[in-house]
């Protein structure tokens, strides 16, 4: 890292760290030479190193958040794209669109303190990048590698609700026998853009620096859908399967992810930072507090999750509305919201099985007295922002065709109280 980059994190540092973080940050350090005969001073380096890491996670974090809510789509597809070419055409792989699309913490088993990549930067280790033989089977020229057109693409796609794309789909299907040709699905795909801000601020890959081939217009799966000729037509039941395969591939590729040492599961520590990861900065810190304690709970510490645990999470999630609903009435009438509550409401409301390993690590993040109660409204709130960091809506005084379903959910009086 240059030193201009190292008074970056400096400014935005406790005085206390600024001595260690700068040493850290460019790599020059002394402090070892004067402490390598003191093992008590080695010890004390040994811990505010590891502090300024959790530091430098927690900055980088922040930094890599606002780059997908407020950057044009090609700063964000460079930022996270980890290939380039031989003749300069930025690419990413599977799990580069993930974490372009998903707020993600650096996996806690290894050393990584950020996951974009930055010119000039001292390499802070490779991530492990699982394959992904989903992403494969569409796939025009067999390489594994997403381009800008096709990112875009698949961001679209991942911001809009299964809801929305089949009202669209059927709109434009004037026949009304479910299938559409390649112009109509133009028209369906200009139409989705339009409600996600990276859709909408798009200038076709144009940045300094950043090469790239073709419009969005013709890019992404068109040809895998409608055939080299165009003249194929697409299946309503077909589209909305694929749109659900990706987004379980995307959770996949999440899990992957935090699964650094390829166990099969994640830490409790993973699932907690998958979790709170789409809080609001102004909470972000007391949650990580309460993250960093997990690793020191008995009944925590060795708890691992597994890939339908997950899963299972994120199937609430989906099932926000409801679910929140019920959280809140029955924690006015009761006045406590215990765990056989949220598990019963999980499962009735919403016929979703979750493991008692799950609900011990959210109570342990959202009981925020220790009552032994959940704290309901920060918990919704914070799955209620990881779909809307996914989605990205367009900020307008005018809401489109597609926002007025989610705006009548939101005007409810439930809505106003979670939104």
């Amino acid at each position: 890292m240059t030193l201009t980059q190292a008074k970056f994190f400096l400014d935005c540092s406790p005085v206390s760290l600024q001595a260690p973080l700068l040493a850290y940050c460019t790599g020059r350090s002394t402090i070892p030479n004067r402490c390598s005969s003191s093992p008590s001073l080695t010890g004390q380096l040994g811990r505010r190193l590891v502090a300024v890491d959790a530091f430098r996670r927690k900055i980088f974090f922040n930094y890599e958040k606002r780059i997908r809510l407020l950057s044009p789509p090609e700063k964000v597809f460079e930022y996270f794209a980890s290939l380039r070419t031989p003749n300069g055409e930025v690419l990413m792989t599977a799990e580069d669109l993930m974490r372009a699309v998903v707020p993600v913490f650096p996996p806690s088993e290894s050393h990584l303190v950020r996951d974009g990549y930055l010119k000039g930067e001292r390499n802070p280790g490779e991530l492990r990048c699982t394959s992904s033989d989903f992403f494969m089977l569409f796939d025009m020229n067999n390489d594994g590698l997403i381009s800008f057109k096709e990112y875009i693409f698949f961001a679209t796609l991942l911001s809009i609700p299964e809801s929305s794309f089949s009202v669209a789909f059927r709109m434009f299907d004037v026949n009304n026998n479910g299938e559409i040709d390649k112009a109509e699905f133009k028209k369906v795909m200009a139409l989705m853009r339009a409600q996600n801000r990276q859709g909408t601020v798009h200038r076709d890959g144009f940045r300094p620096g950043l090469k790239v081939h073709g419009s969005v217009e013709n890019g992404g799966l068109v040809e895998h859908f409608f055939g080299k000729d165009g003249k194929a037509r697409l299946q309503h039941d077909k589209f909305i399967q694929f749109m659900k395969d990706l987004n379980d591939e995307i959770l996949r590729l999440e899990f992957a992810h935090y699964d650094y040492k390829l166990r099969g599961t994640i830490s409790a520590k993973d699932f907690a930072l998958s979790m709170v990861a789409s809080a609001d900065m102004s909470h972000l810190g007391k949650l990580l507090d309460r993250v960093d304690e997990i690793n020191d709970q008995s009944n925590l510490g060795g708890l691992r999750i597994t890939l339908e645990e997950f899963k299972s999470f994120a199937e609430l999630r989906k099932m926000l509305l409801p679910f929140s609903l019920a959280l809140f009435s029955y924690g006015k009438v009761n006045g406590l919201l215990m765990r056989e509550d949220f598990k019963r409401a999980a499962s009735h409301v919403c016929g979703v099985s979750l493991s008692d390993n799950v609900v011990e690590i959210i109570f342990h993040l959202f009981d925020s007295n220790r009552d032994g109660s959940l704290s309901a409204d920060e918990f919704v709130r914070v799955l209620h922002n990881r779909e809307r960091d996914i989605a990205q809506p367009v900020q307008s005084e005018h809401p489109g065709f597609l926002s007025c379903c989610f705006n009548r959910a939101a005007n409810s009086p439930i809505g106003r109280f979670i939104f």
